[in-house]
C-alpha cells in the first residue's frame, strides 16, 4: 500500500510539473491577450474545440461575461424550437410600431412604422445583418422566459437573455422580452445577455451535430448564421477555402464571435469575447476585432490535426 501511495505521489507531483507547461498554442494565445491588454486595457476569454479529435483550448471560459449581440443566437434557436412546437408560425406577421425602434444595427430603425414583417424575416434580420429592432420584435413574441427555458433544457446553465436590447433599467420591464433574470439585481451589469465562452461554443456544436431543436432546424439555423455580414472577427484572416457560421457582437469597450468554422483542418467551434477597452472604435480597425482574428487563426491552426 505504502508502495502505491509513493508511486501515486510521485505522478501527482510529475502531472502537477506537466500542468505547468504551457503548449505554443498557449503561448501564442497569451501574447496576443498580453498585447490587447497593453494596446486596451482590454481582458480576453476564449473556447475553441476542434469537433473531429476533441482538441479542445480553453481560458476563463466558465465565466460569466456580456454577449452583446451574441445573445441573438439563442433568441432565434428558441424561436425555431417555438415553431417545431407549432407555436409559433413563420408567416406570422408582426407590426412594427414607431415606439418599437431602436437605434444600433440594423435597418429597421429606418422604416417609419407600421409596416408589417413575417417573423421568419425578422430572425434573418437579426442574425444576418443582427438587427437589434427585428431582435425586440422576436424577444416580445418568443418571451425572454421562455427563451431561457430553452436552454435550461440544453444544459446551459449560464447563458440567458435579460431585457431588450438598447433597453434601460426602466424601460418595458413588464414587456415579454425581459426575463426573470434580467430582473434581478446582480445582473444588471451584463446588459442585454450573459453567457460563457464555453457555453456559447457548446452550443455552435450542437448546431453542428444537429441537436439544437431538430436535425433540420439546427441545419437552417446554420445556414442563416453563414450569411451574417459581420466578418471582422472570427472570420477575418482564416483564408480562402474556410466557410464560417457565426454571430458577432460589439458594445463601446467589447468585441465578441461565436462560430462554426469549416475548412480542410475539419470543423471547429470558436467563441471569443474582449471586454475592457478603454477606447471606443467602431471602424473595421478596432483592436478587439483584431485580437479575436489573430486569436481564431492560432486556435484553428493550434487545434488541428
Amino acid at each position: 500500500m505504502q508502495t502505491r501511495r509513493a508511486w501515486l505521489a510521485a505522478a501527482g507531483a510529475a502531472g502537477a510539473v506537466w500542468g505547468q507547461q504551457k503548449s505554443p498554442l498557449r503561448e501564442e494565445l497569451e501574447g496576443l491577450a498580453g498585447k490587447l491588454k497593453r494596446e486596451t486595457g482590454g481582458d480576453a476569454w476564449w473556447y475553441a474545440k476542434h469537433l473531429e479529435s476533441g482538441r479542445e483550448e480553453a481560458y476563463r471560459a466558465d465565466e460569466r461575461v456580456r454577449t452583446a449581440s451574441t445573445i441573438k443566437l439563442p433568441i432565434m434557436a428558441a424561436a425555431f424550437d417555438l415553431a417545431e412546437r407549432g407555436e409559433l408560425k413563420w408567416d406570422e406577421r408582426i407590426t412594427l410600431r414607431r415606439e418599437d425602434i431602436v437605434s444600433g444595427s440594423g435597418i429597421l430603425q429606418e422604416m417609419t412604422g407600421g409596416e408589417s414583417f413575417r417573423v421568419d424575416d425578422l430572425v434573418k434580420l437579426m442574425i444576418v445583418v443582427s438587427d437589434n429592432t427585428a431582435t425586440n420584435l422576436v424577444l416580445e413574441r418568443v418571451g425572454g422566459d421562455r427563451v431561457n427555458g430553452f436552454l435550461e433544457g440544453l444544459g446551459l446553465a449560464e447563458t440567458r437573455t435579460l431585457r431588450r436590447i438598447r433597453g434601460d433599467g426602466t424601460q418595458l420591464k413588464a414587456a415579454s422580452g425581459w426575463s426573470a433574470a434580467g430582473q434581478r439585481p446582480e445582473n444588471a451589469r451584463f446588459g442585454s445577455g450573459v453567457s460563457t465562452s464555453r457555453e456559447m461554443g457548446r452550443l455552435a456544436a450542437m448546431l453542428h451535430q444537429g441537436r439544437v431543436v431538430s436535425r433540420a432546424a439546427s441545419r437552417a439555423m446554420v445556414e442563416i448564421l453563414k450569411r451574417q455580414q459581420y466578418k471582422d472577427c472570427i472570420g477575418r484572416r482564416l483564408g480562402s477555402g474556410v466557410v464560417v457560421a457565426s454571430k458577432s457582437g460589439a458594445l463601446d469597450a467589447l468585441r465578441s464571435d461565436v462560430a462554426l468554422v469549416t475548412g480542410k483542418g475539419g470543423t471547429f467551434v470558436l467563441a471569443i469575447t474582449v471586454d475592457g477597452m478603454k477606447q471606443v472604435d467602431y471602424s473595421e480597425d478596432n483592436l478587439g476585432s483584431i485580437a479575436i482574428a489573430e486569436m481564431a487563426k492560432a486556435l484553428v491552426n493550434g487545434l488541428a490535426p
